[in-house]
This record gives structure tokens, sequence and C-alpha cells, in this order.
């Protein structure tokens, strides 16, 4: 198709984060109505809300910093209690910044990302703050990729402990609002919190962003979560999948204006996805029904059709693809499926081009 395919990379990123101090040669009394924002807040209890203010002389942000620092200490400790037991339960989390084409995002460029935490049971999976760190660390993991940094993602334990972990966490909910611990240390403040084994298993990142010349090329993210759950931002699930499509026609802009272009796409990724969750999926292309071209295309209205040629058809149909024209079409580059506690896979279709 003439389109270098982008990779699953991982993420560079440093953070120093500062934190106040608890040593003060005065204590005042603790404020009520500030522990009470301040419990609100953080949803610390009422005694080490009432400490940290204690320490900080009533001042709400050196209290939120000094509360910080305390957790963090707090969960290395923790964290050495809990390291031997195991963490098998947990949720995948996807993140997906830019979809690729869209009204809004005239780059057509992509920048999502895949995680998966892992803790003790699924009582605390469905925890609400473990919800909203699997948002976080997500989130992080799609915004901080950069694509001309590339590593291995078989070394899982290096890219974890050298590019993710170390990473300045980011919300998910508040943009604006500015990181004040790292990805490892957020998840040792959850084990002080929880009192469980809370482990960051893997994660994975897809960002491309591609030229304003290459106007006859566009991408798409799909992604599907299976046993989703409430609690987080709704990105959560039990297994999930995350896949990178190229559109590629020299009638590029004119097929994507059609008004029913948006929801067609939307539909065909999404049962993509779907695909790839609901059967043995563990290539793009290959000589049995593991490779997603090969498999009847069950998850779109129960095609008896393989994959690779509904994709071919459908894109015949929307005008992708004209008689005699080589190189148009849609495809599949690459797709990445996990179920929480481990096993899953990563495909990659590389495409070698000039652009």
């Amino acid at each position: 198709m003439g389109l270098r395919s982008p990779r699953l990379v991982p993420l560079v990123a440093g953070h120093a984060f500062r934190s106040f101090s608890s040593s003060s040669p005065s204590f005042a009394k603790a404020n009520i109505k500030l522990v009470a924002e301040l419990r609100k807040r953080t949803e610390v209890s009422l005694s080490k809300a009432k400490e940290a203010l204690t320490v900080t002389n009533n001042h709400v942000d050196a209290a939120l910093e000094w509360l910080e620092k305390d957790l963090v200490a707090s969960g290395a400790k923790e964290k050495e209690k809990v390291q031997g037991r195991t963490a098998g339960e947990g949720l995948v989390g996807v993140s997906i910044l830019s979809n690729g084409f869209s009204k809004q995002n005239a780059g057509w460029g992509v920048r999502a990302a895949m995680v998966e935490l892992n803790c003790e049971t699924d009582f605390v999976a469905r925890n609400k703050l473990f919800g909203e760190l699997l948002d976080d660390i997500a989130h992080t993991a799609a915004f901080v990729s950069d694509f001309d940094a590339y590593h291995t993602i078989a070394d899982s334990k290096t890219f974890l402990d050298k590019f993710l972990l170390p990473a300045p966490l980011l919300s998910a909910r508040d943009p604006r609002q500015k990181p004040s611990t790292d990805v490892g240390g957020a998840v040792d403040a959850l084990i002080a919190k929880v009192g469980e084994n809370i482990s960051l298993a893997r994660a994975v990142s897809i960002s491309h962003p591609l030229p304003s010349t290459q106007s006859d090329i566009a991408l798409r993210v799909a992604s599907y979560l299976h046993g989703s759950v409430t609690g987080g931002l709704g990105s959560q699930g039990r297994i999930g999948a995350l896949a990178l499509l190229a559109l590629k026609s020299p009638r590029l802009s004119t097929i994507t204006e059609n008004s029913t272009f948006p929801e067609d796409i939307e539909k065909l990724q999404r049962s993509l996805a779907r695909q790839i969750v609901g059967l043995e999926t563990l290539s793009v292309r290959g000589a049995d029904e593991t490779a997603l071209y090969n498999q009847p295309f069950m998850m779109l209205a129960g095609s008896d059709q393989p994959v690779g040629t509904v994709l071919n058809q459908w894109a015949t149909e929307k005008g992708f693809i004209q008689p005699g024209e080589e190189g148009s079409g849609l495809e599949v580059l690459e797709f990445a499926k996990w179920p929480v506690g481990g096993g899953g896979v990563i495909s990659s279709e590389r495409v070698t081009n000039d652009a």
C-alpha cells in the first residue's frame, strides 16, 4: 500500500517531583473544616487528614503534598509485605487520544494506548480508586508516547521499568492538573490504600502522525473491551484489543466526505476489534484460521466470508478500490490482544515504503 507501518512503541519519560517535608518546628491544631475538605479531595482517613494539616500548619496545598509523600513511603513499605502475593485479577484499560481520520482530526494521525493493571481480588479491581488509576496510566501511556524512540516490546520488564513506571502520571479527568507523582509512585500509593499487591503488567502505545502532504492515506484505531466494568471512564474490561487500520486511495478526501462514512467505518472497526477478541486470533495474515484475514467475519452481521475478503469488498463498495488500480484499499496493520492475567498476542504487518 505504500505506507510504513507505525509501530507499537514504548514510552520515554522521566519525572522528578518535590515533596513537602513533615519536619516543622511548630505544629498547629488541625482545622476541622480543612480536615473535611482534605478528606473529600483525597479520601484519606480522618487521622491521616488531621496529621497532614497539623504538620503543615493548616496549609491545604502543602498538606496535599505531604499526603502524597506519605502515601509513597507507606506504599513502599506495604509493597514489601505483599510482593510475594499473586496478582491475578485486574483490568485492561484503553485510552485513545486521536483515533485517526475524523472531521475534527484533519491530520489523520493516531495516538492511543492499552495497559493492564493487576491486583489480587476482583473486589479491588472494581474499586473506584483502582479504575481511576488505570484510566490515568492508560492516558499517560497514550500522551507521552514517542514514535521516534522505538524499543522492542518483547522485553516487557525493561520496557515497564525504564519507560512507563518513571513517567509523570497524567490525569485522564483533568488535563490541566499538574503531575505530582510518577506512574510507579502512584501504584505504590494505591497499594498503601487498599493493602493488596498491585502491579502494572504490560502496556503498549500506538503513535503515528501522518505528514500533511500524504493526503491519500488515513489511519484509524479500533478497540474493544470484553467484560467491561463501571468505575473508570468506561474504557476498561477483562480482555482488550487495540488495532491499527490504514485506508488508502487517491479519492480518499471525496470518499470520507460522504455523510454515512463516519458511521460505516466505526461499525467496521468495532467489528474487527470484536473479532480479534472473540476468536483465537494470533496474527493478521497466516496459513490457518488463527490469522485474522482467514477467519469467517462472524462479528460483522454473522458473515461466513473470510475477513480479508469482506475488507476487500467493503473497500470496493466505498470506492477505495477501482478496476485495474493497485495499492489502494483497507488493511489491518497490527493489533494487540490481552486477557487479564497473561497470555495474548501482539501481531504486526510490516509494510515497507519510500514515503
